[in-house]
């Protein structure tokens, strides 16, 4: 082994130490990048619950995150499958990103996934009606939702939305990055209060 390759296999490990005191200094108590089947899927929800279970969280608050994290890996699924871009696999699993972590007493959840430039601005016209209502509001919006009947197989209407934020009890923070002339990354930020109600 020469002495380029010596200095290439230093960088590599100096990376993942890096990471690794990233993820400590952001509270980072899990990352998961790649394919969305429903067995992954599982696996994550698994692994989350159990990180949950070792810090003792209570019950109520272990249940909120739980639920919440579902709702947000049926959104990357949802956007992902709808996106076509290159990283879904020939099976048509959706790739995507999902993060959890705590902070100031607050469990987060952050995911993002490639959707297409054309459902941008109705997507974000979802999240800024979302983000103007207070606990009432979502309750009559996620009604209204119900009661028009305007939701398909894929869900729809923003009523996966309409629940993350009611679970939550906080607002959803939201980006879009352009990527190129046909997609955009999706980017999600939910925080949930360790206290419970």
């Amino acid at each position: 082994m020469n002495s380029e390759s010596n200095i290439k296999d230093s960088n590599s490990m100096k990376f993942v130490y890096n990471f690794h005191k990233q993820m400590r200094e952001k509270s980072l108590n899990l990352i998961y990048e790649g394919s969305f089947s429903q067995e992954i899927t599982k696996a994550v929800l698994s692994m989350a619950e159990r990180k949950m279970d070792d810090a003792h969280e209570e019950a109520n608050v272990k249940k909120k995150v739980f639920n919440i994290m579902v709702e947000c890996l049926q959104n990357v699924c949802k956007h992902g499958s709808e996106s076509g871009i290159e990283e879904k696999n020939a099976d048509g699993v959706s790739w995507g990103i999902i993060m959890v972590g705590q902070q100031d007493n607050s469990y987060y959840i952050t995911t993002g996934n490639y959707i297409n430039n054309n459902s941008v601005e109705g997507l974000k016209s979802k999240l800024m009606e979302i983000s103007t209502l207070d606990k009432d509001g979502l309750k009559e919006l996620y009604k209204l939702i119900i009661k028009s009947g305007a939701i398909s197989d894929k869900g729809g209407a923003g009523l996966g939305l309409v629940d993350i934020a009611r679970k939550a009890g906080s607002k959803i923070e939201y980006d879009f990055e352009k990527v190129n002339d046909t997609h955009s990354f999706y980017s999600l930020l939910i925080r949930i209060p360790r206290v419970s109600e």
